[in-house]
């Protein structure tokens, strides 16, 4: 127990003490200041000259809106074709796997482009080896890139130096990818490699069991995936089984290594944000309440996996470790930490089976995606982090009677709107969601829990996919034309309206007179407002959500007591 509480602990100071460093990196990344090697400048000028791009061209908001949107649109059709015609691509595909049909290649390609990876397929059984390189590694890097790009857009909108011009979309979605995302992945591959994931296309082979059995086991170029999918907040596993499949996470290296990569870009971007803006008193307050809530729901959540286990009264069994849905090689505390770090992160890979958590430790996976702003998904997660931000700032305007000012701009009433109307979105995209899948399971045959735990799996899909994480409680039978459809839908709302609103309120800043600052004038970096940005994360998402936890995992947790 001792030992694997000293993992995490290695796990998570690594992890943050790597993300100052890559914060100032990513911040020069952003500026232009940093990368001068031609290891990076030659692929980038190939790129832009490819794609007809002047990566030094300045764009309002809503020219960066519309450059982030289309190319995202590309990405989406490129991806989903390619899924329809997987069966006739001549090569990578060793199993001969057939194309996809077209509502789980919608889901598919829709997923990956979000940056969410909710996957209602396994990729040993339904994607070639062509798909999982060419469509979803592919997606996992520019998906992840175009989180890293808007954030760095809306630094540059809160920074004002430059007007109405805020930057260039397709010159920091290149950088990110090239910059960032490729140089951390490829160290991390190799690494990953090192520990025993697999990296070949030898296709199924046939085994010799120790039950002294033929098997057929598949392998494949598991390793850059695997890479990205951590780095980049993807989640997307190349088994089935994600990061509980050997294959992908064979010891606790592996996941020690994993895990860091899960955590390490999230934090290193709020960081940045103090780099950039050159408030870094501001970053270490935001990443200290992030912090310190990411540690008060891994302390749950591990306490409940330590002694939930045997919880029912009538099984007759002693209280112990939850070991139900574990890896023995990682054990109860690891495994209940990377679930937090995966939620908190919007990365959705498990080593783990979320839905074998104990109900309270399930409950708190989900108030992890409710919030949706704990460290985050590589850029969007600072960006919804923003928005707690200026409602935060607005209700201290009002709370001292002041026009509420931000980096030295007014705060008006367009821009409080627009964060009210973002904030809405998230809880009301999870239950109008939830409520729907409840009026129609009565109908379906994909529930296998009809009591509070099922309420729970079928919220948990509606979040998850809010949220763009990509995990869920497997318990659902979630590979049906309703749950492709329906969190299709919802993950392409649930991942560019918290964009785009967050982006014009940086727009609208840009443009704005700054307004010197006074003794009146609110210190964001203050331990006052520290406080009232934490209750109103934590009024938010209680006021929006409590009702639903008290239905789902508090319920089934009194129910067995």
């Amino acid at each position: 127990m001792g030992n694997e509480i000293t993992g995490v602990a290695v796990v998570f100071g690594l992890a943050a003490t790597l993300s100052w460093p890559l914060g100032r990196y990513i911040s020069g990344v952003f500026r232009g200041t940093s990368g001068r090697f031609k290891v990076f400048t030659v692929p980038e000028r190939l790129i832009f000259r490819f794609c007809k791009i002047d990566p030094s061209a300045g764009m309002d908001w809503k020219q960066n809106m519309k450059a982030m949107l289309s190319a995202n649109v590309l990405f989406f059709f490129a991806a989903f074709f390619l899924l329809l015609l997987q069966g006739i691509i001549p090569f990578w595909n060793p199993g001969r796997l057939a194309g996809w049909d077209p509502i789980p290649a919608f889901n598919a390609a829709v997923s990956f482009v979000t940056n969410t990876n909710l996957q209602h397929y396994a990729g040993e059984t339904d994607a070639a080896y062509f798909t999982q390189l060419v469509v979803f590694c592919w997606l996992q890097f520019v998906s992840a890139g175009t989180g890293i790009a808007v954030c760095g857009l809306l630094f540059q909108g809160l920074s004002g130096d430059t007007g109405s011009n805020i930057g260039n979309f397709y010159s920091l979605l290149v950088r990110s990818c090239v910059r960032i995302l490729l140089p951390l992945a490829v160290i991390l591959s190799a690494g990953l490699t090192l520990c025993g994931t697999v990296s070949d296309f030898g296709g199924v082979r046939e085994v010799h069991t120790l039950e002294n059995r033929m098997q057929q086991v598949a392998g494949g170029p598991a390793a850059p995936m695997i890479a990205i999918k951590q780095l980049g907040t993807n989640g997307g596993g190349f088994f089935g089984a994600n990061s509980a499949h050997p294959f992908e996470n064979p010891d606790y290296l592996s996941n020690m290594l994993e895990n860091i990569a899960i955590l390490l870009l999230p934090m290193a971007l709020v960081f940045a944000f103090g780099f950039y803006l050159k408030r870094k008193r501001a970053a270490i307050l935001f990443f200290s309440i992030m912090t310190t809530l990411f540690l008060a729901f891994t302390a749950v959540s591990v306490g409940q996996e330590v002694t939930g286990g045997a919880s029912v009264p009538e099984s007759g069994l002693l209280p112990g470790p939850n070991l139900e849905g574990k890896e023995m090689r990682f054990g109860p505390v690891a495994s209940a930490f990377w679930a937090v770090s995966t939620t908190s992160t919007s990365n959705g890979s498990v080593n783990s089976m979320h839905d074998s958590h104990t109900a309270l430790s399930g409950g708190v996976l989900l108030l992890d995606m409710f919030i949706n702003a704990l460290y985050g998904g590589v850029g969007v997660g600072f960006i919804n982090f923003f928005v707690f931000v200026v409602v935060a700032v607005f209700i201290s305007g009002q709370m001292i009677g002041r026009t509420p000012d931000l980096f030295g701009k007014k705060l008006e009433a367009r821009e409080i709107k627009i964060a009210a109307l973002v904030v809405i979105l998230h809880p009301l995209l999870i239950l109008c969601g939830t409520a729907a899948a409840c009026l129609a399971s009565s109908r379906q045959g994909w529930l296998n829990n009809p009591g509070f735990h099922g309420f729970s799996e079928m919220m948990y899909e509606f979040t998850s996919a809010a949220a763009n994480n990509g995990s869920g409680f497997e318990g659902l039978h979630d590979n049906t034309p309703f749950w492709n459809l329906a969190t299709g839908v919802i993950m392409l709302f649930g991942r560019f309206l918290p964009i785009i609103g967050p982006l014009a309120i940086a727009g609208a800043l840009s443009v704005k007179k700054a307004v010197p600052a006074s003794s009146g004038s609110l210190k964001i970096e203050s331990m006052a407002f520290g406080a009232v940005l934490t209750a109103v994360i934590l009024i938010v998402a209680a006021l929006a959500f409590f009702p639903a936890l008290a239905l789902g995992p508090v319920a089934e947790y009194f129910s067995t007591l």
